[in-house]
């Protein structure tokens, strides 16, 4: 049977914790595994550790720019010993609204730079957080050797992911396909071999979801919406997907 893999979600927020058993059952039932990726080194030890209660949590673990001013050195220490546990190095990246001066954002890239030179070193992939930033996280990019890139929640323009495709980058959509068109439009420009799919829960998702939490259990739908957008059934999508994350994994 062919798995299904959510390609970001932050199952180490606190958001789930009172859950947690629930979710890993649903995921053993529905046979759904997910990149669990992490913000700090707080929660990336959380990620460490939930990783050892499941074999289909798949554990990534950095400094998100949200978390910039978290301890550096910590974080490469942690991601340097436990180098033969993790999947990949994220959610890693950019992000203009956390910061209030460019000092801040120096710190930001500072971190990012760090990241990717920890991926190219380890041979690890990474998850990027790219909000408003795509232009910026593209001029870094082509300085590393890092096979396995993927910019998730994408939502640049066409000419953007045009670029992104062209740096053989994956990109991800989520729940908000499901009922916004200009994020089909997007997928249906994607090269069928870098579409990955994710649920960044715990994130909140309008309307048929309700402003409900995103749960693991939303990724058959999103894969659903993708299979009909690309004019496949439910079945050659996944098999699809699935190839696209085992090559993103590098396994």
């Amino acid at each position: 049977m062919t798995w299904l893999t959510d390609s970001h979600i932050h199952l180490s927020d606190d958001e789930y914790s009172g859950d947690m058993e629930y979710i890993l059952t649903t995921m053993d039932k529905m046979k759904i595994r997910a990149c669990c990726v992490s913000m700090d080194n707080a929660s990336s030890k959380s990620t460490l550790d939930l990783s050892k209660r499941s074999s289909l949590v798949l554990p990534f673990i950095g400094i998100h720019p949200e978390k910039a001013n978290d301890d550096l050195d910590t974080m490469v220490d942690l991601i340097t010993l436990n180098s033969n546990k993790i999947s990949g190095i994220g959610e890693i990246g950019l992000d203009k609204t956390y910061v209030s001066d460019e000092a801040g954002f120096s710190r930001q890239v500072l971190v990012f730079q760090k990241m990717l030179s920890l991926a190219e070193k380890l041979g690890k992939p990474i998850s990027v957080h790219s909000r408003r930033t795509l232009d910026e996280i593209f001029s870094i990019l082509p300085s590393y050797s890092i096979k396995g890139v993927l910019l998730h929640w994408f939502s640049g323009s066409k000419k953007q992911l045009q670029k992104a495709m062209e740096l053989d980058c994956f990109v991800s959509y989520g729940p908000a396909m499901v009922y916004a068109d200009d994020k089909q439009v997007l997928l249906s420009q994607t090269r069928p071999d870098k579409i990955l799919l994710e649920t960044d829960g715990p994130v909140k998702f309008s309307k048929c979801f309700g402003m409900k939490t995103a749960q693991i259990a939303f990724l058959p739908s999103v894969l659903f919406c993708a299979a009909g957008v690309l004019n496949k059934s439910y079945d050659e999508m996944l098999l699809a997907v699935e190839r696209n994350v085992d090559s993103y994994l590098g396994v």
